[in-house]
């Protein structure tokens, strides 16, 4: 009995899917057959290093991809041009391509050009009906001149001929002529425009500060903890995909001039940027020549390794019993001074006038450094 059961239950089900893949390939056939045929032929191009009828196949690539329309193959196109014997090297106005339509019997018809004009690339496709002889849409299109991504604008035009929407990303960096740069925009440039002069100032804290503002005569240099500085920031792009670029940053930098002093310092670092708002975030070490001794403290009063004489009776030096310190003092010798920066910014934009800032800080055990710098350039 269950044998039975189970024999009838599988017959139900096979005949069910019989009767179902039917019904649906019926559906989907039914759905193809109502859309409007179109034909695309060439696309004038002028300045451009496509031809018009590889123009033509791209329109057609992309006018597939929406699924709007039943798009008339290209070999089908070229078999019956060729058989009623049709010109079409010429055919980009609405007579002509009503002519050409009616012979391939095609409800619509798709032309238009893609021309450059200096610095622009300008598309316009023209959609014609053929039954009304009547030019139902046109779109006209303005890209920056960057003739590789010529698909990628007609597939834009095509999309906003038609309602859909556009990767809005995408469509800023082909169209807006200073937007931030990436592989798109950008093409075949590794150097980043951003290298420039740099000019700002930094704030010491902590045991630094301290110093800073002591007398010389106790190892101080009688200045405020809060320094001018400039120099020059170089910068290298290995990475330029999507919406991020990274960079490598090489950044020579004097500071204290102010404040009569001279401090070199050299900041090598590893970058991230974003290419729509120009947000940034830098990290790396930092170098820096700084005057430093071995000194000792005593009652608050800091002496010199090399100044220590006492002796005992037998005129030899008695060693030092107080701790040595290896610090920032005037009264050194330029010593190398190491440390780690975190930085990020922003990039604006005026224009071609590129105007980076940004804002760092340098943590240490003896005292944070921080501060803040900014540049500018023009775009090349």
């Amino acid at each position: 009995m269950k044998t039975t059961m189970k024999n009838f239950y599988s017959v139900l089900m096979v005949a069910g899917m019989l009767l179902v893949v039917p019904f649906f390939s019926q559906a989907q056939n039914t759905r193809a057959s109502t859309k409007k045929t179109i034909t695309v032929l060439n696309l004038d191009s002028k300045g451009l290093s496509l031809d018009p009828a590889q123009m033509g196949n791209l329109a057609r690539l992309e006018l597939d991809k929406l699924d709007t329309f039943q798009v008339m193959d290209r070999y089908d196109a070229t078999y019956l041009i060729e058989k009623n014997k049709l010109n079409i090297g010429n055919c980009y106005g609405k007579l002509c391509l009503v002519e050409i339509g009616s012979v391939l019997k095609s409800d619509k018809m798709m032309s238009g050009s893609v021309e450059l004009y200096g610095e622009s690339i300008i598309i316009t496709i023209r959609l014609i009906d053929v039954s009304s002889a009547s030019v139902e849409k046109t779109q006209v299109k303005e890209f920056l001149n960057l003739p590789k991504e010529v698909q990628k604008m007609i597939g834009i035009t095509l999309r906003e001929m038609f309602g859909r929407k556009n990767d809005q990303t995408l469509l800023t960096t082909l169209t807006k002529p200073f937007n931030y740069e990436n592989a798109v925009n950008n093409p075949n440039k590794e150097r980043l425009d951003l290298s420039g002069s740099r000019m700002g100032f930094t704030v010491f804290s902590g045991e630094p500060a301290s110093i800073l503002a002591t007398s010389k005569s106790n190892g101080g240099f009688d200045a405020l903890p809060m320094m001018f500085q400039f120099g020059y920031q170089f910068e290298q792009q290995y990475l330029n995909e999507g919406n991020f670029q990274a960079l490598f940053e090489f950044i020579p930098l004097i500071t204290g001039l102010d404040q009569g002093m001279f401090i070199p310092s050299i900041t090598i670092m590893n970058g991230i940027r974003n290419n729509r708002n120009g947000l940034e975030f830098a990290f790396g070490p930092t170098l820096s020549l700084v005057k430093k001794a071995d000194v000792y403290n005593v009652d608050g009063h800091w002496y010199l390794e090399d100044d220590w004489n006492e002796k005992d009776s037998s005129n030899t030096l008695l060693p030092i019993p107080y701790a040595i310190e290896r610090r920032l003092d005037s009264r050194g010798e330029p010593a190398l001074s190491t440390g780690f920066v975190f930085a990020f910014g922003r990039t604006f934009k005026s224009g071609k006038l590129n105007i980076p800032v940004n804002a760092y800080v340098i943590p240490s055990r003896n005292g944070l450094r921080f501060g803040a710098s900014f540049g500018f350039n023009a775009k090349n």
